[in-house]
């Protein structure tokens, strides 16, 4: 086994701006995994709100190679189990790893990661395509850029959130479209504005909110969670398995982002959790290659709802393995994740 990290700059379309932070280029670390002539890819952005940086996460992967190229390609959760112990508080080189992991051992086994899991394609979610905070003739102009997705997730907090959905679902509907509406607040709202929000945003086609208010409030959510008529989504306040318990009774579903919680490994424990406890679930992707993006379209099977649009975000790709067009996902013919990477990079550490 040897492990090679690449690191990359991956430019965006537009700007991307939630109501925390603006982005115009992500950077993101690709982990590769080669065993008996194949290679395993995964992915994971840096993101400054939760401390990852490319760096940093380079770093705590050197550390462990030793342990990390003694693995022999067999077992991916049994890895993770094994590096839980040595990457503990690195979830999003964790998830880099473990993507990796699941890669290769499917490419090792000549099937695709969802079909190791035992799953079946028959029935799997549309993805949403996400609209960032702009001006709303800006955020009008993105949307007519990418027109025909049945369900798209406007990002919202930082005011003229009635305004915005209001001129978005207008010209919708001037140009005979009716998709679904989502909307993510990524903790901009305060419990104040929850209910009268979500009542506006029911009578123009809003499917649910996600994260409406800082992740620690959770206390408050469960006071907002039954005068609510609109779902609820869990973001920020559902990062690993244990929160997904603490989640019950505060939303009505969650939302797992792979590089939260450590890979694909946790993620299934996540869901599996989320269903004893009646809890929706969706995956969520950061704005990320098809690397990542290909690693969460193996949990598809499993989900209510996903959110994998962030490749149809670049202006550039690095790699090439599932396609997502109008919010279908077109799967790889290739076993593993399908992944391979299209543009070289050079190799980070040793």
């Amino acid at each position: 086994m040897q492990l090679k990290l690449h690191a990359f700059d991956l430019p965006l379309k537009h700007r991307f701006t939630i109501s925390r932070e603006t982005t115009t280029v992500q950077p993101t670390l690709i982990v590769e995994l080669e065993h008996e002539g194949l290679s395993g890819f995964g992915e994971a952005t840096s993101n400054p709100y939760y401390g990852a940086t490319i760096e940093h996460m380079a770093a705590v992967l050197e550390a462990q190679r030793g342990s990390i190229e003694s693995y022999d390609g067999s077992d991916p959760a049994l890895f993770w189990r094994m590096m839980s112990m040595l990457l503990a508080g690195e979830s999003f080189a964790h998830c880099a790893l473990d993507q990796a992991a699941w890669d290769l051992c499917g490419k090792l086994e000549k099937k695709p990661v969802w079909e190791l899991w035992g799953l079946s394609l028959d029935k799997v979610p549309a993805s949403n395509f996400t609209i960032g905070i702009d001006t709303i003739d800006t955020m009008v102009a993105k949307l007519r850029e990418m027109p025909g997705w049945p369900i798209y997730k406007i990002k919202l907090g930082r005011g003229q959130e009635l305004e915005i959905v209001r001129a978005l679902r207008a010209d919708l509907t001037a140009r005979g479209e009716n998709p679904v509406l989502r909307v993510d607040a990524n903790c901009g709202l305060t419990a104040e504005q929850v209910i009268p929000l979500a009542e506006e945003l029911k009578t123009l086609g809003v499917e649910f909110i996600e994260q409406p208010l800082p992740a620690d409030q959770l206390e408050a959510m469960r006071q907002l969670l039954p005068q609510s008529p609109l779902p609820l989504m869990a973001d920020e306040s559902c990062q690993v398995l244990a929160d997904v318990e603490k989640c019950a009774g505060a939303f009505h579903g969650i939302n797992i982002k792979l590089v939260k919680c450590g890979g694909l490994t946790p993620a299934k424990a996540m869901i599996a959790r989320a269903r004893e406890l009646g809890l929706a679930v969706m995956v969520g992707c950061m704005t990320e290659s098809t690397v990542g993006i290909s690693a969460i379209a193996q949990l598809l099977p499993l989900l209510d709802y996903v959110d994998m649009d962030g490749a149809a975000l670049l202006a550039s790709d690095i790699a090439t393995g599932v396609r997502v067009e109008r919010g279908i996902c077109h799967f790889s013919a290739s076993p593993g994740c399908g992944v391979s990477l299209d543009r070289p990079s050079p190799v980070v550490g040793s």
